[in-house]
């Protein structure tokens, strides 16, 4: 895990930035009342941080009221945030209320404010992630942004490139289309299945590393086990060696505390509509100030020589018609995380998965976790295979019978993957576990 001390200007939202915000929206505010969207029930930022300021982030009814930000329905233990999380609703505001303003006025003089919104969406992303704005670009997800690396990278034959065989297909698979073409060699590394230390971990990488590796890429926190690899260690290591290190953040991304100039990597990627809670179709990609210039982009459109001559990540942007409003929602979800604190987001995170893994333990004798009980080894992904075969029949009737939607694990790992977030109570960990208990 990589962390940073937390300041007041990564802690809590700032007025001049809300104010910055509002001048640069100016125009959506004037605009007639039916084209915005209704008032919604909860808090605003600024209010939702004072209460955490008074109650505290270990305060059961603080997370109760962050609950209440969220539009879930009633009867529903939504735990699956390794795929989908919902926005709340300030970000569902500021999406709704952004399309809006495009639709009934979709002119250039209109829509020039939302570059001044996209920027300070990317401004916002730099801060909650320790990088430079020009090393940041808002693309459409993890997906994107992984096959802008690797198809941005310059390899061929003689070259090798090593994977974590738990990788997702983007981080995995699309290295081998790549190298059917360019000639290079992918190398997978398996880890043990529940391992014990960081050791286990840096060891089954490095000796995979020979004086033609030319690129690590693997995942923070796998989807696929839950295992969360020492990520500044194996980049410290893979760098002093001269390797390309490529991170892949999609379970890591507005659930842990992500330092990226401290973790290391050369580039990082993920979705805003998993952890983060944001925008859908809306992602990030990191590349680190010096490796910009060696990476091609994989899309060439409109901006394109202005985004070269800036020398930065905007290069890799230039995608054509963006949904503007999706990009300037990402700045408002940044401010979401903010105001409650991401390092209260990641010990929260980590203390449900916990107690969750406990209270299935105390009521499923003999369940097997894929996902590490060793502090810093396993995220908020937690797989529980629960002595069958097939989990389908238990998978659906937890969510028929009880209304607790996770997701269904086949293959290396087999089980019901629950991925508890913010939104969701202690209370909800022993229901989950009284679900799987009743239906397995």
């Amino acid at each position: 895990m990589t962390t940073r001390t937390p300041t007041d200007a990564t802690r809590l939202p700032d007025r001049r930035r809300f104010l910055k915000r509002a001048a640069a929206g100016a125009a959506l505010a004037a605009t007639p009342a039916w084209t915005r969207a209704p008032s919604r029930p909860g808090l605003s930022l600024e209010e939702l941080s004072a209460r955490r300021d008074f109650m505290g982030t270990e305060d059961e009814s603080f997370w109760e009221m962050v609950k209440s930000q969220f539009p879930l329905r009633p009867g529903l233990i939504l735990v699956n945030a390794a795929n989908l999380c919902p926005s709340p609703y300030p970000v569902q505001e500021a999406v709704f209320g952004y399309t809006r303003d495009i639709d009934q006025d979709a002119s250039f003089h209109n829509r020039a404010k939302f570059n001044a919104l996209a920027a300070e969406s990317v401004e916002a992303l730099a801060r909650l992630l320790g990088a430079a704005p020009d090393e940041i670009v808002v693309t459409r997800n993890t997906s994107e942004s992984n096959n802008t690396v690797i198809n941005g990278l310059t390899l061929g034959a003689g070259d090798e490139v090593v994977l974590w065989d738990q990788n997702h297909p983007t981080n995995n698979v699309a290295w081998d289309v790549r190298a059917d073409r360019w000639g290079y060699k992918v190398i997978r590394v398996a880890t043990p299945p529940v391992p014990e230390t960081e050791d286990e971990l840096i060891d089954a990488f490095v000796s995979a590393f020979t004086d033609r590796t030319r690129v690590l890429a693997v995942t923070q926190i796998s989807n696929i086990s839950g295992v969360e690899l020492p990520a500044q260690r194996l980049c410290s290591i893979a760098r002093d060696r001269g390797i390309y290190v490529h991170m892949d953040g999609a379970q890591s991304f507005g659930a842990v505390e992500v330092d990226l100039h401290a973790m290391g990597c050369d580039s990082y990627t993920g979705s805003a509509h998993k952890w983060f809670c944001g925008p859908k179709e809306a992602g990030v990609l990191y590349v680190r100030a010096e490796r910009v210039a060696e990476l091609w982009p994989s899309d060439v459109g409109v901006g394109w020589e202005g985004a070269i001559a800036g020398g930065g990540a905007d290069k890799f942007g230039t995608y054509g018609q963006r949904d503007d409003a999706a990009v300037a929602g990402v700045g408002t979800t940044v401010e979401f995380h903010e105001a409650i604190g991401a390092a209260a987001i990641e010990e929260r995170m980590r203390a449900l998965a916990a107690g969750l893994k406990a209270a299935i333990r105390d009521r499923i004798p003999g369940v097997k976790f894929h996902t590490s009980d060793v502090p810093g080894l396993g995220g908020g992904v937690v797989i529980a295979e629960l002595g069958v075969d097939d989990h389908t029949e238990i998978y659906n009737r937890i969510y028929e019978e009880h209304g607790v939607a996770g997701a269904l694990r086949r293959g290396v790992f087999p089980g019901i993957r629950l991925c508890p977030h913010m939104y969701n109570t202690m209370a909800e960990m022993e229901q989950v576990a009284d679900a799987l208990a009743a239906s397995a």
